[in-house]
């Protein structure tokens, strides 16, 4: 019995998609209902690989058939899938699911941002777009297409943000290496904060004890070298000056003549 077969077996029957990890979980717990099947047992523990090429391989063999559907991996998990031109019936059998509305312009914008650079902060993400992106963060956030990833190694530690399994999913993809190809989306430079960011340029953004003085403000090597002048005494004035001490400020020249008149009338 070839895998491929098994496969497809399992994945007809399946409600839902298959992620290789739980199609291998259906082939360690199939030797409990085996009862003797050699073939159960020696494909016990299947690897990923083995799967991944028996999947590819039926996957080419219903496109080359040009059935009515076709295998099909989105978001990591396998599931057969009717083709488009069938819809109209399908509808009028199970019925039309409504869908969310359709994405707007800035949100396309800022999830291909995200989709692309990712993991990035609110704030890279508003370098890129030059505008602000609370709005449309929260709309895709609520849509389950973007998800916090963690937190940044800059000041402030902000959110990091990235796409989710839906957002594979919504645009059926596989992973992230089949979006189309965005060499100049990827190029562009981000500036990472290297200090937090303030509304006022005269806040401070960091504790008193880590601020540090601009390089204009600091102290020149010659500035910071220079010790005070000592004041020059009366000797040394006074030989600089031809051996004349300097003169005597005007206020101490009048307080000097006062008390010399007060002691003369004392006298008399």
């Amino acid at each position: 019995m070839e895998l491929k077969l098994i496969l497809e077996s399992i994945l007809f029957s399946a409600q839902k998609p298959l992620s290789l990890k739980e199609l291998r979980d259906v082939f360690a717990g199939a030797v409990e209902h085996a009862e003797g099947d050699e073939t159960a047992r020696g494909l016990k523990k299947v690897k990923e690989e083995q799967l991944t090429t028996a999947l590819e391989a039926l996957a080419a063999e219903h496109e080359a058939a040009q059935r009515s559907y076709r295998l099909v991996c989105v978001a990591g998990s396998w599931q057969f899938v009717t083709q488009p031109e069938y819809a109209p019936w399908l509808k009028t059998l199970v019925g039309h699911k409504t869908r969310p509305p359709r994405l707007s312009q800035p949100a396309l914008e800022t999830l291909a941002i995200i989709a692309y650079r990712q993991p990035l902060t609110r704030a890279e993400i508003e370098q890129v777009r030059g505008v602000a992106v609370d709005g449309v963060m929260q709309t895709l956030l609520e849509r389950g297409l973007v998800e916090q990833l963690g937190r940044a190694e800059v000041v402030g530690r902000p959110m990091t943000y990235g796409t989710t399994a839906l957002f594979l999913e919504y645009f059926g993809l596989r992973n992230l290496e089949e979006l189309p190809a965005a060499d100049e989306l990827r190029r562009i430079p981000i500036q990472k904060p290297q200090t937090l960011a303030t509304v006022d340029p005269g806040l401070a953004t960091a504790p008193p004890e880590q601020l540090t003085l601009t390089p204009e403000n600091q102290p020149g090597p010659q500035q910071a070298s220079a010790a005070p002048a000592e004041p020059a005494s009366t000797e040394e004035s006074a030989g600089k000056s031809g051996g004349k001490p300097p003169d005597k400020p005007a206020g101490e020249a009048e307080r000097n003549r006062r008390d010399a008149i007060n002691t003369e009338g004392e006298k008399f």
